[in-house]
């Protein structure tokens, strides 16, 4: 990373989601300084799926950051989010499977996505198991939270038959 190429970058990365304009002018001359850098390439990813709703062309940027550098620990997080939006669910289990092979990556965070796949998926009991191995990974109480929360809510969900057979199954 070249120092001027992370003034822009660190500058958009500031500037985002709150002044959008200011992030892609410091993100367009960050890119223009290194156009294969993994991290602006998945900053404007981002910036296409989750502000524009642009899941195609986000789709590319994740896609070439992940090219250009296949162990960057940010770009699969945000990538799999914008696949379950775009509702690309094999190719979003691929990357999971994939990530969670990747030294140093949160790896709660991508329990909880496969749970979430599997709630997209209609199979909200497999959610719950995703749920179980997410709290292994978890070493902060806020992401502990975060994952009973959604536990909370899955089973909310889930029909009264059900319910009151994993009642008696405990018992």
């Amino acid at each position: 990373m070249t120092l001027t190429k992370s003034k822009y970058y660190f500058e958009a990365l500031d500037h985002y989601p709150y002044n959008l304009p200011e992030c892609m002018e410091a993100l367009n001359y960050a890119l223009s300084y290194d156009p294969e850098d993994a991290d602006a390439l998945c900053l404007m990813g981002r910036i296409y799926s989750e502000m524009l709703s642009d899941y195609e062309q986000a789709k590319l940027y994740f896609e070439e950051a992940m090219q250009y550098d296949v162990t960057n620990v940010n770009t699969p997080q945000y990538y799999i989010i914008c696949l379950l939006n775009n509702e690309d669910l094999y190719e979003a289990e691929k990357l999971i499977n994939y990530s969670l092979k990747i030294k140093g990556i949160d790896k709660a965070t991508l329990w909880l996505y496969r749970s979430m796949l599997s709630e997209k998926r209609g199979s909200l009991v497999n959610a719950l198991k995703f749920l179980k191995e997410a709290e292994k990974y978890c070493f902060t109480e806020c992401s502990l939270n975060s994952i009973k929360a959604r536990r909370k809510f899955i089973k909310s969900k889930l029909p009264e038959k059900s319910k009151t057979k994993k009642k008696k199954e405990t018992k």
